[in-house]
């Protein structure tokens, strides 16, 4: 009869319902990951072995992380040590992600994929085969045992800020308040004045 509207039955209401409760749980679940995802600047390096095959595996083991979305990566760079005893040129990168991981949870895993990848810890700033580092975790600061975020030394070394400045020159550096194309500026002038 046009017009008229079939009613459901009681069964088909309350599966109605509990269908609608899974939908809404679902979609709050996905804005809730979507809030919690915070943006993170990686440093990558190697002078050890096939530096370019090193970087492409450690980026490649770091998206297989449950958690981790990419945002994007740098060229790869070639720079000289800084420190150290005397080894190989680096080849260094920087790669930005989301993750919904806390900071020590984020360290451990990518020190997981050092040393899953051969990186022994024998001379500080020594060869390696492959250099993990967390730059910049969103907007944070954090001082804690074996973590320190942004990474310590990163407004001094070309190397962490020239493949950073590329793929994220308007982030802010939490700790000195500008951005990261101002730091890599500002270190470009200073090492041209001492140069």
């Amino acid at each position: 009869m046009p017009g008229v509207r079939k009613l459901c039955t009681f069964s088909e209401f309350l599966y109605g319902i509990k269908l609608y409760k899974r939908i809404r749980k679902f979609a709050s679940i996905d804005r809730l990951t979507k809030i919690t995802m915070i943006p993170v600047f990686i440093g990558l390096g190697s002078n050890m072995g096939n530096r370019n095959e090193n970087l492409q595996t450690a980026c490649e083991h770091i998206l297989a992380i449950q958690g981790i979305q990419p945002l994007r990566c740098s060229r790869f760079y070639e720079t000289a040590p800084v420190g150290g005893p005397p080894q190989p040129v680096f080849l260094n990168a920087a790669f930005g992600i989301t993750t919904t991981l806390s900071p020590r949870q984020l360290l451990e895993r990518l020190q997981y994929i050092e040393t899953l990848m051969g990186r022994i810890r024998t001379v500080k700033w020594g060869p390696r085969i492959i250099d993990i580092d967390i730059l910049l975790y969103g907007d944070e600061i954090v001082d804690a045992d074996r973590l320190t975020i942004p990474h310590p030394l990163m407004h001094t070394r070309l190397f962490v800020l020239e493949p950073l400045v590329e793929i994220a020159p308007d982030v802010v550096h939490p700790g000195s308040q500008k951005t990261i194309f101002q730091l890599y500026k500002e270190l470009q002038t200073s090492l041209s004045v001492t140069a």
